[in-house]
């Protein structure tokens, strides 16, 4: 059994997060998604909100948890049994910084494997930080988040 760790802020978890967690339940025996608390980030929702938002959304599937964390992502990993990292790609300018996360994860915690998934296709352009620019210039962001995530954000951003 392997157990798979898919950290991120998730600020706010969008669809193309979604796909990479249906996909991963397809890999994995778990999915823990690690929502990190990345206060430097200056996230739109706290750590709490982040994590009940995705816990909402993401409750029907099997075999996936959501947990908040602000350690080390190895050590948070070690101490869920998770045994991989897993990362999402969206282009070409991810990897380098993707590579070097990964270079010092394994230094960290040589027995922990990082794995890297391409996202879908039709959300390679999508980022949480391009889904909030977009709702606070009042655009419709509707095709990118789920319904209960775009409630979430006309409240925050009135």
């Amino acid at each position: 059994m392997v157990n798979a760790v898919y950290p991120g802020t998730f600020d706010p978890i969008t669809n193309g997060h979604i796909d990479m967690v249906v996909r991963a339940t397809k890999m994995f025996e778990k999915v823990i998604v690690a929502v990190a608390d990345s206060t430097g980030k200056q996230p739109l929702f706290n750590l709490q909100e982040r994590v009940e938002l995705a816990s909402r959304v993401l409750s029907d599937l099997p075999g996936v948890e959501v947990i908040g964390f602000n350690t080390l992502l190895v050590d948070f990993a070690r101490k869920h049994n998770a045994s991989v990292i897993l990362r999402g790609l969206r282009a070409v300018s991810d990897y380098e910084y993707e590579f070097q996360l990964a270079g010092m994860n394994r230094n960290l915690a040589p027995d922990i494997e990082t794995i890297f998934l391409t996202t879908a296709e039709n959300y390679a352009f999508l980022s949480s930080s391009l889904v909030k620019e977009v709702s606070r210039l009042g655009g419709d962001v509707s095709r990118f988040l789920p319904q209960q995530v775009i409630a979430e954000i006309k409240k925050k951003l009135g």
